[in-house]
C-alpha cells in the first residue's frame, strides 16, 4: 500500500472556508496559521502526510521555502512567478508513481489537471466536512473512554476485597 499525501492549495481553502475567510479579512497570517493548525490535527487523525502550499509568486525576488511544521505536515511558499497550482501539478507529477496523492482545492480547472495526472481531488467544502467528521469521531472516542461520574473504587472490587477494605476502614 502506498503512503498517502494530501496537497492543499492553502489560499483556496482559506477563502472558501467562511471562518478562515473572516479571519483573513483581519489577518491573513492568522488565517494561514489557523489552517495549518487545523490540518496538523487532521493529519494526526488521518495518518497521511500533508503539504500545504501558499502562493508567494507575486513576491519579488522570492526564492520560495519549505518548512516542516510537524512530523508529517509541511508548509510551502512558492517562489516568484510560481503559483500554488504550478507547484501542486509538478509535485503530483513527480510523486504519483510512489504515493497516493489527493489534492484539496475548489479550483475546477486545477481539479481536472491533477486528476489527469493520476491524483484524486477533494473540494474545499468536502475537506471541511471531513475535518469536522474526523473531529467528531475523536470526540466520541474520548467520551467513550471517560469514566462514569462517582466511579467509586469500592464498586469496582470483587466482593472479598471490598469486604476486606470496609473492615480496614472501620478499624
Amino acid at each position: 500500500m502506498k503512503a498517502e499525501y494530501l496537497l492543499v492549495d492553502g489560499y483556496n481553502i482559506i477563502f472558501t472556508w467562511s471562518k478562515l475567510k473572516k479571519l483573513a479579512d483581519v489577518s491573513l497570517e492568522q488565517a494561514r496559521d489557523k489552517l495549518i493548525d487545523i490540518l496538523d490535527e487532521y493529519q494526526g487523525i488521518k495518518k497521511m502526510c500533508v503539504i500545504i502550499v501558499f502562493d508567494a509568486h507575486l513576491v519579488k525576488g522570492n526564492v520560495g521555502s519549505i518548512y516542516k511544521y510537524s512530523d508529517d505536515v509541511y508548509v510551502v511558499y512558492t517562489k516568484e512567478a510560481e503559483t500554488a497550482d504550478n507547484y501542486i501539478e509538478r509535485t503530483t507529477e513527480t510523486m504519483k508513481e510512489n504515493y497516493d496523492i489527493t489534492v484539496a482545492t475548489s479550483d475546477g480547472l486545477e481539479q481536472i489537471i491533477i486528476m489527469s495526472k493520476g491524483a484524486r481531488r477533494i473540494s474545499a467544502n468536502d475537506l471541511l466536512d471531513d475535518v469536522k467528521r474526523s473531529k467528531k469521531y475523536i470526540r466520541e472516542q474520548i467520551q467513550s473512554y471517560k469514566p462514569i461520574k462517582n466511579n467509586m473504587l469500592i464498586k469496582n472490587l470483587d466482593k472479598e476485597t471490598a469486604e476486606w477494605m470496609e473492615k480496614m476502614r472501620r478499624q
